[in-house]
């Protein structure tokens, strides 16, 4: 069997972030997270950098555009996953970002994941 792809999962609620880890894992993927913040996120990002990221828009401690802006300019697919802003919205801002509304069922998420990681 080849490598497993490897997602970044960034959630700053604790239940959220462990369930979409444990979604992503179950689906046969490497889950490095979840991080509930920008600074430790991008710590994980520059240690490893990941096949795919999953990113709540609103972390702990800011708006994570910033780093989707450098993980999309590194080729690396951004799920962006919010409650707050609608999928357009992100979408008006990212065009190559994929944009989902938790919650999200976790086969709906695994098939974005897997439509991100085939795209890219």
């Amino acid at each position: 069997m080849g490598q497993q792809l490897r997602v970044l999962v960034a959630e700053d609620e604790y239940i959220i972030g462990e369930d979409l880890c444990r979604t992503v894992e179950e689906a046969g993927y490497q889950v490095e997270g979840p991080y509930a913040d920008i600074q430790s996120t991008m710590l994980a990002y520059q240690k490893h950098k990941p096949d795919l990221a999953i990113l709540d828009v609103e972390l702990g401690d800011g708006i994570v555009y910033p780093l989707a802006e450098q993980m999309m300019a590194e080729n690396v697919p951004v799920i962006f996953h919010s409650g707050r802003l609608t999928p357009s919205e992100v979408a008006n801002r990212f065009p190559k970002a994929t944009a989902v509304a938790k919650p999200m069922p976790p086969a709906e998420l695994i098939a974005q994941v897997n439509t991100a990681l085939h795209n890219s």
